[in-house]
């Protein structure tokens, strides 16, 4: 079938292509609405190193230098903070802290596909750790300002309260993973240094040992003082009023292109596949004949 052809067909059943595309377009809006929405909980952030008074700066002997202009990936304490957000740690957070265990165990429960698969011996209801890594990579985000240092935590839930204890749980545990690193680094440093100054015979490096044990104890309390070490709470984590995922009318938008080509689709192999028919109940002329009028025309 040539393309001539194929456009005449598809012209010649516009009406039948416009009625496919409205009624996919309908569908792909009823498979929509049946999506339920959540509410969006969200932070902003800016790394504590990009602060003049950060715990990682004053920690540190030599001034935090930025990664420049054309290096926009997170480094630092910061970097540790965004891995603690999503890491294997954040499921047992989510299960101390929160009841977001519950109710996906109870989401998983009423499901279609749950119960069949219990009926046949199949199923689990333990909720495991690799399923609240999943629900975490589908349902959390941090997004950079492209104009600032600044960056975007979210959370998504259909109950906005447990959007926001989530985030706020996650904000908190990344923060005293953090803490809690830095913390021991400087004990250990302090326990090398009270333990060589001990048995320094020298009196000139053991001043100098005092010395480092005096900026030990300084960082010690650097980090008892200041409540961000990581990450510095820009914009208090708040949810919102009105669930917003997914967006509706952009779904709805999108789907009229995507109904219009899968109509004219459908259509176009319709009329190949009837003209492949029409050819292929065409009488075929017996060998004879051709044979006869071959020899006549000879």
């Amino acid at each position: 079938m040539t393309s001539d052809a194929l456009l005449t067909g598809l012209w010649r059943h516009r009406a039948g292509v416009a009625f496919g595309a409205l009624a996919l377009w309908l569908a792909a809006v009823g498979a929509i609405l049946l999506v339920p929405r959540a509410h969006v909980a969200q932070a902003v952030v800016a790394p504590a190193e990009t602060t003049g008074i950060a715990a990682s700066t004053l920690l540190s002997p030599l001034p935090q230098l930025g990664t420049g202009l054309i290096e926009q990936r997170p480094s630092g304490n910061f970097a540790v903070y965004l891995g603690a957000l999503r890491g294997r740690e954040a499921a047992t957070v989510l299960r101390r802290d929160t009841d977001l265990v519950d109710r996906l165990g109870a989401e998983r429960a009423e499901s279609m596909i749950a119960r069949a698969l219990g009926t046949l011996g199949l199923g689990s209801a333990e909720l495991l750790d690799d399923d609240l890594m999943a629900w975490l990579r589908r349902n959390t985000s941090a997004t950079q300002n492209p104009a600032s240092v600044l960056w975007t935590i979210e959370a998504r839930h259909p109950d906005p309260a447990l959007a926001l204890a989530v985030l706020t749980a996650l904000h908190a545990a990344a923060e005293a993973r953090v803490r809690e690193e830095m913390q021991a680094m400087v004990a250990r440093r302090l326990a090398f240094l009270t333990e060589r100054a001990a048995r320094e015979p020298d009196l000139g490096v053991r001043q100098a040992l005092y010395g480092l044990i005096a900026e030990a104890h300084r960082h010690a309390a650097v980090l008892a003082a200041d409540t961000a070490v990581a990450a510095r709470i820009v914009s208090a984590p708040a949810v919102e009023d009105r669930p917003s995922v997914p967006n509706r009318l952009l779904l709805a938008a999108l789907a009229v292109p995507a109904a219009v080509f899968t109509s004219l689709g459908l259509w176009a192999l319709a009329l190949i596949a009837r003209r492949r028919e029409e050819i292929a109940r065409e009488p075929v002329p017996p060998l004879r004949a051709l044979a006869g009028g071959r020899a006549g025309a000879d």
